[in-house]
């Protein structure tokens, strides 16, 4: 499957500035395999250790933290050469080894044509760290998220298709295949972008299978809880994360705390949600007062939404069966939106956003809105269906008139009256 992220690893490789690069995110996003990719395609060779199956490696970090000493340990333990700058070198599960993430700041700073690559689990990275430093800024660092949209495209062959919708979002055209790349991302709603969720679909076709392996991840998400986690939190963490469906299904989907239990307060489980975000497991979308540039200044963090990291993980904990998604019966339109919302914040935010959602005083409220890179202010409104009235966004418009405004929903490509409209299988493109 290819990655976009191959792309920043590319440049990575051949900056002038090139530190010893850290790659993190969620358990099971790729992080190995997109390396593995990356180094065999870009490299003379690839030496690959793993911490977490041999205990030699920790070992050979102890005595010291000597570069030049490492490298000749490594290769006598691999049985491989490493060569400067022609040698990928990647230290997998680099958390269960603080000395060797440490060794990093070291790396770069006396052998910088060694390329090392770590990858590891963001809890075990930035929370598993009781004796050792980290390198900070000593290290290039990159977060993997589960496939998008568009990588779920390329994954089924669809290289043509995903460039006819580049080239509609940017017309403003008609696209003639629109229907079928609406089933296509009915699809992707339930198998969401887990790289080897999303390869035995591939296989197979069998969504119960892509279910099954689905709630397996869902239990590895609560096992980490337990390892990385105190005792006294775990539970808290188990029901804030049990929650997002219902936190999301709601009409008003902003966080509730008593929606994870009758009385709660914000000082009881925020530790938890904090938690659950340094694992990637969710991300938060803030509100802001005033849809005004820059929109950090007016964000209220006090107000929030939460989003799982991937929707089709979200589809299961809904346990929805795969016909009533795929022929959009009516018992799914109580989640439509809540997947729909889900979808867009994670495209978005994987894109390189960062969404706010705007409120005023609690009578209007935009889903999203993003900073251009320009710095230009964009409301985005999202609709599940092709039913695509909003007071709310009018009242944006009217109040801070932004260059245009984008609503996402099932309606084909268009322009019409400063709302750009963008298909649910084109969110990629913004």
């Amino acid at each position: 499957m290819e990655r976009n992220v191959s792309r920043k690893f590319l440049e990575w490789k051949n900056s002038s500035g090139r530190m010893p690069l850290v790659v993190t995110g969620a358990r099971q996003v790729g992080k190995t395999y997109s390396l593995l990719e990356f180094g065999k395609k870009h490299y003379q060779n690839v030496v690959y250790l793993n911490f977490e199956n041999n205990a030699a490696l920790s070992a050979a970090f102890e005595r010291d933290l000597n570069p030049a000493r490492i490298i000749r340990e490594l290769s006598v333990i691999s049985g491989e050469s490493i060569f400067k700058k022609e040698t990928l070198l990647i230290f997998d599960e680099i958390q269960v080894c603080e000395r060797a993430l440490t060794s990093l700041k070291y790396f770069c700073e006396d052998a910088p044509d060694y390329h090392i690559a770590a990858a590891g689990s963001l809890l075990g990275v930035t929370l598993n760290r009781s004796r050792f430093s980290f390198p900070v800024g000593k290290i290039n660092a990159i977060t993997l998220y589960p496939l998008s949209f568009e990588e779920f495209l390329l994954a089924l062959g669809k290289q043509n298709g995903v460039t006819m919708i580049r080239e509609c979002f940017e017309n403003n055209a008609f696209f003639s295949a629109h229907n079928e790349y609406m089933d296509l991302y009915k699809i992707f709603l339930l198998v969401g972008g887990m790289p080897f969720v999303v390869r035995e679909y591939l296989r197979n076709k069998d969504f119960t299978q892509s279910f099954n392996l689905q709630k397996t991840l869902n239990d590895a998400y609560i096992s980490d809880m337990v390892k990385y986690a105190q005792a006294t939190e775990t539970t808290k963490i188990l029901a804030a994360f049990n929650s997002i469906p219902a936190q999301l299904a709601k009409e008003n989907h902003k966080f509730q705390y008593k929606i994870i239990k009758t009385g709660a307060r914000a000082q009881e489980f925020e530790n938890s949600l904090d938690w659950l975000q340094t694992a990637g497991i969710i991300r938060k979308c803030v509100k802001v007062t005033d849809g005004l540039f820059p929109l950090e200044l007016f964000a209220r963090h006090s107000s929030f939404k939460v989003y799982l990291l991937d929707t089709g993980l979200l589809s299961s904990k809904y346990n929805l069966a795969h016909n009533v998604v795929l022929s959009d019966l009516s018992n799914f339109y109580s989640v439509k939106g809540a997947l729909a919302e889900n979808y867009v914040f994670s495209t978005l935010a994987t894109g390189g956003y960062t969404p706010f959602y705007w409120e005023s005083e609690g009578k209007a409220e935009v889903d999203f809105v993003i900073q251009s890179r320009e710095g230009k202010i964009i409301p985005v409104e999202v609709k599940s269906s092709e039913h695509n009235r909003s007071k709310s966004l009018q009242q944006f418009v009217a109040k801070y008139k932004p260059d245009y405004s984008i609503r996402v929903s099932a309606k084909n490509f268009g322009f019409e009256n400063g709302i750009k409209s963008v298909p649910l299988y084109a969110v990629f493109c913004i």
